[in-house]
């Protein structure tokens, strides 16, 4: 709070009088993050997710919110990160945890549905699975990861993501071949951090 009260030029009762606690602080930030302005506009309520529910198709749906994930990634997950990892020490930053992977549920819930309009399934797949899986792609630790961690650029996270939704979700779409697979690898430029 000291830091923050610093950096905008106020005292620590100003910022407090305004956010209230370190958690509704954190709150405010990732909000704003993940939006990329102070428009109080729910993301799904965002003129983005209109043209993606006017997508015809599958390519060009997943083409937006591809993007827009990936946007949204670069401004929010070392923020998102540092709620996740309070939430282990401050009850106050758990609540926000949980209400940031409800948020996420919620969102990987609408792709899930989007997509079911404009595709089929694969057979052994349901709705719930469905959700899951995008849920786990859509983890900011693994967007740190990929791209931090193992040099992935962003464009690549956002290929590998929409891929990752059709190769893994969608009937009559087929697993990329090995050699199709070794193409797209980079050199990695992992800074030897084990896991």
């Amino acid at each position: 709070m000291r830091a923050v009260a610093h950096a905008a030029g106020v005292s620590v009762p100003t910022v407090e009088l305004v956010f209230g606690t370190k958690s509704q602080l954190l709150r405010a930030a990732i909000s704003f993050a993940i939006r990329g302005d102070g428009e109080p506009l729910a993301m799904l309520k965002r003129p983005w997710a209109q043209r993606a529910r006017e997508a015809l198709s599958v390519a060009d749906f997943l083409a937006i919110v591809g993007r827009v994930l990936v946007e949204g990634q670069q401004r929010s997950a070392g923020l998102i990160l540092a709620a996740f990892e309070a939430a282990n020490y401050d009850e106050s930053m758990s609540a926000l945890a949980d209400r940031l992977g409800g948020q996420r549920a919620e969102t990987a819930a609408w792709l899930v549905d989007e997509l079911i309009r404009r595709a089929s399934l694969r057979g052994e797949i349901t709705r719930e699975q469905a959700i899951d899986t995008v849920w786990l792609l859509m983890d900011p630790h693994g967007f740190v990861a990929l791209t931090r961690d193992r040099g992935w650029t962003a464009k690549r996270f956002e290929t590998w993501f929409t891929d990752s939704v059709n190769q893994l979700l969608l009937a009559g779409q087929s697993a990329p071949s090995a050699t199709t697979t070794r193409s797209r690898r980079t050199p990695s430029t992992s800074k030897g951090r084990a896991l």
